[in-house]
């Protein structure tokens, strides 16, 4: 008998949140609609237990068992900053409700799971002056769980600056050990904007609310220098003429950190972005860049969205290129052997859109696996 927790991982991409939870815990279900993600998840974890669709088309007969957790990673862009504001009510952050419908539905059977977690941009705490994030506390509310948040930066774990919102929700009859929550909100994993987005909630949910304890994972003994590769096979470093075309899109502030990073004495390895800014009221692109041993935070290329770019800095020399597929990989914290898409844009697609797995594994050996062994004793008893 396999006594090893049970969970299901919705909108599930490339297996993420799997790969952080590890061989600890087994998967009975998971679904995703995208099938190009979906073909990665089979090549990494198989498929037995995929399901390839529309959340919406899915029903509880379809998930088999009873799951200990729930992970949902459910779609951004109508609640990221960057997005067209829709929030809740979007063709894809809209998604939410009907995933909600099958939560419930399982209450209904008596399969609740002891555990929910949300992921989800920052953004999702302003979404609409906060109505969007008061909606989905009142969703976990109505179906009998107590619940609070985590803003996690990935930059703890991986040279990455990705900051999320993690929603970690535990049924109302499971025990929390007081080791797991806080009187109130603290460093670093309750910032200003989540202690204003508790704040505004009604008092009937701030009564339902947990300041969660999680330590801070030891320090990152990695740099971005660590996961660029010399000779990447899938994109080609710029010629001098390409190189220096972003750099005339840089601003002086920009053009400095290029002077200094020239000054350095020593190989320098940062990111950039092309971004459009407006300028006397005109849009112009720029090039903004970075040199301080951390990433960007990786950017799906639909919408408009540009690829990151990878500024290499050595003996007075600049040399520029995208970002490679496995590159990617590394700053989402995805082993050496985890199997990527063939083509570029499918593989960045998959990278960009995910959940930092470093992330995933310190909710879960902090948090996750302490509330089930809670769930394990009260069920003995």
């Amino acid at each position: 008998m396999d006594d090893r927790p049970a969970f299901y991982e919705f909108f599930a991409g490339g297996g993420m949140a799997r790969a952080g939870l590890g061989d600890g815990w087994r998967c009975l279900f998971a679904n995703d609609f995208d099938r190009k993600k979906a073909e990665s998840y089979r090549a990494n974890w198989g498929g037995e237990a995929l399901h390839v669709g529309d959340v919406r088309e899915l029903s509880t007969a379809q998930l088999p068992g009873r799951a200990d957790l729930v992970w949902a990673s459910f779609p951004c862009q109508d609640l990221s900053l960057a997005g067209a504001g829709a929030g809740l009510k979007g063709e894809r952050s809209g998604t939410f409700w009907p995933f909600w419908d099958l939560m419930k539905a399982l209450r209904q059977e008596g399969r609740a799971p002891s555990i929910i977690v949300l992921e989800n941009v920052c953004g999702a705490l302003t979404s609409h002056g906060g109505k969007d994030f008061t909606k989905i506390c009142e969703a976990l509310a109505k179906e009998r769980y107590r619940f609070g948040a985590l803003v996690i930066d990935a930059a703890l774990f991986v040279p990455q600056s990705r900051p999320r919102l993690f929603v970690i929700a535990a049924r109302e009859d499971v025990a929390v050990p007081s080791a797991l929550m806080r009187k109130s909100a603290s460093a670093p994993f309750h910032t200003r904007a989540l202690v204003a987005a508790q704040e505004r909630l009604p008092k009937r949910l701030r009564d339902n609310w947990l300041w969660w304890n999680l330590p801070a994972p030891p320090l990152r003994n990695t740099a971005l220098i660590d996961a660029i590769e010399d000779a990447p096979t899938d994109v080609a470093w710029h010629s001098v003429s390409e190189t220096n075309a972003l750099i005339a899109m840089m601003s002086d502030v920009n053009l400095a950190k290029i002077a200094e990073a020239k000054r350095a004495g020593r190989k320098m390895v940062g990111t950039l972005y092309r971004r459009t800014r407006y300028q006397n009221g005109v849009k112009i692109q720029r090039a903004e860049a970075r040199f301080d041993e951390i990433a960007g935070c990786l950017r799906t290329p639909a919408g408009g969205s540009s690829r990151q770019y990878v500024l290499v800095v050595d003996k007075g020399r600049v040399r520029s290129r995208l970002m490679s597929a496995r590159e990617t990989a590394r700053l989402m914290g995805l082993q050496e052997d985890y199997l990527l898409p063939a083509t570029y844009s499918d593989a960045y697609h998959l990278t960009g859109d995910g959940v930092v797995v470093p992330v995933v594994r310190h909710i879960a050996a902090s948090l996750l696996g302490s509330l089930l062994n809670t769930c394990a004793v009260q069920e003995a008893a």
